[in-house]
């Protein structure tokens, strides 16, 4: 097996484990998964806590359809709500509620209590962490939601 295929898996198999764990978190303390946060949190870094569908489609690397089946059942449960553009009726913003927005800085606070479990030391220095941001980073093009290569603290791009 090659090494970049080698790399490849494992990385998958990482990627399993850290959605499983957030997962059991966030669903065990907030009825979301990691999935539903991770729209949550694009929301709120948006000016206004709100962002077209289709823009929050491509932030998140999603279609237009599956955003649309994502926020659906944030809907229901009051989180985020559909606005309609008063320009173009075939535009459709997703945006935090109130009730969206305090939800979301409460999962927040478990979300970075998760991650700090996850990279404690050891065996994971601050310089291993910001090292591996880095490489992700540059994997990815885009990093995570809300970080861009020149805000990245560990100076990498």
């Amino acid at each position: 097996m090659s090494d970049a295929l080698d790399a490849s898996l494992r990385l998958v198999r990482a990627q399993t484990a850290l959605v499983k764990r957030f997962d059991a978190r966030l669903g065990g303390l907030h009825g979301v998964s990691l999935a539903d946060f991770t729209m949550l949190l694009r929301l709120g870094q948006a000016p206004g806590g709100r962002m077209r569908r289709v823009d929050l489609a491509e932030a998140l690397g999603l279609t237009a359809s599956g955003v649309t089946r994502g926020l659906a059942p944030l809907e229901r449960i009051g989180l985020v709500t559909r606005e309609a553009d008063a320009r173009d009726a075939r535009v459709a913003y997703a945006a935090l509620t109130d009730t969206g927005r305090a939800r979301l800085t409460d999962m927040l606070v478990t979300a970075e209590e998760t991650a700090a479990e996850i990279f404690a030391a050891p065996p994971w220095s601050k310089e291993d962490t910001g090292r591996l941001s880095a490489l992700l980073t540059r994997l990815g093009g885009t990093g995570l939601p809300g970080r861009t290569p020149s805000h990245d603290r560990s100076g990498g791009a």
